[in-house]
């Protein structure tokens, strides 16, 4: 029992998570300045945001359901802290690795999206509701996408567990680079459902005054903030136990690649984002219905190939 809450509220868990959120949301930032040619925060400004936040004043709009308008940060966070459980950080397997360990984390990971989207319906804002409605349309253009991306190499390690996909291509490697058009789309994928540059219309400061999350304010807003940033590190920690499978004998070397793969793959996002412009719900929609699902498929139909010429 002692050892499942450590787990839960400290290594891997909540804190452990919160704390690399923090730090990957400095990284990122300062890359995206220096990428614009600016100075970018100081080290300690996340931190210092999220503080902030927390000492400040929630203020719940009178028609909003105040129930529902708080849990759902809450609830947010919980289910993101929930999916990075199931993700191996240290080891080649996670602390509750099970047969079919991958579909649950893509199944926790969709629900923040569907948070986040009653929060902005509840919230009773007009911004809000085209946020809301905005997030809805980019959810239903990247997840197919996404999902296909992401189960294509377990198609061809013939698994949905992240543990056996890592044993698979530790026997063989040269494989990995059969789902690097799969790496590309679950790249492109994951810049949507983090909304950020091209597709953050949901929020869209310039257009919306910050869409979904205008009338959400002091701690519920700063755990919104956080359940999204920790969003970033699960999405680009499970984005390297499938692409990425390299682990050590020992645990510390395994550690750390686990950080320089998910900062491999935090570099390329923050490029991402500095290079593109901001896209209209149309464009985003035919970017991903258009050319992400067929690449997907494309990928999925080469692995089910290979695998039946390998058996």
């Amino acid at each position: 029992m002692l050892e499942a809450l450590f787990n839960i509220i400290v290594f891997p868990g909540l804190l452990f998570l919160g704390g690399y959120a923090l730090v990957f949301s400095f990284i990122d930032r300062k890359l995206y300045a220096r990428l614009q040619n600016r100075k970018g925060p100081c080290w300690y400004q996340p931190l210092a945001d999220f503080l902030k936040l927390l000492g400040k004043e929630t203020i719940i709009p009178a028609e909003a359901d105040k129930a529902v308008f708080k849990v759902l940060p809450i609830l947010s966070l919980s289910v993101v802290v929930a999916a990075y459980l199931y993700i191996p950080t240290w080891r080649p397997s996670s602390i509750y690795p099970f047969n079919g360990d991958l579909i649950v984390v893509l199944y926790l990971l969709t629900l923040p999206t569907l948070f986040v989207f009653l929060a902005a319906w509840y919230s009773t804002s007009v911004y809000a509701t085209i946020g809301a409605t905005r997030v809805l349309t980019q959810m239903f253009a990247y997840e197919v996408p996404m999902f296909m991306a992401l189960l294509a190499p377990a198609l061809l390690a013939d698994t949905w567990s992240l543990t056996g996909i890592h044993a698979y291509y530790t026997e063989h490697p040269l494989y990995l680079l059969i789902n690097l058009p799969a790496f590309l789309v679950a790249l492109v994928a994951s810049q949507g459902k983090l909304e950020r540059v091209p597709f953050d219309l949901p929020e869209a400061e310039t257009e919306l005054a910050g869409g979904i999350f205008v009338e959400y304010s002091g701690r519920l807003y700063a755990i919104f903030h956080l359940a999204m940033d920790s969003e970033l590190v699960v999405l680009c920690s499970l984005m390297a136990a499938i692409f990425l499978p390299f682990y050590s004998t020992s645990a510390i070397l395994s550690f750390l690649s686990y950080i320089l793969q998910t900062l491999f793959i935090l570099l390329l996002l923050s490029i991402f984002r500095t290079i593109m412009a901001r896209l209209r719900i149309e464009q985003v929609v035919n970017l991903y219905w258009k050319y992400l699902t067929p690449l997907a498929m494309i990928q999925i139909i080469a692995n089910l190939l290979l695998k039946g010429v390998l058996n």
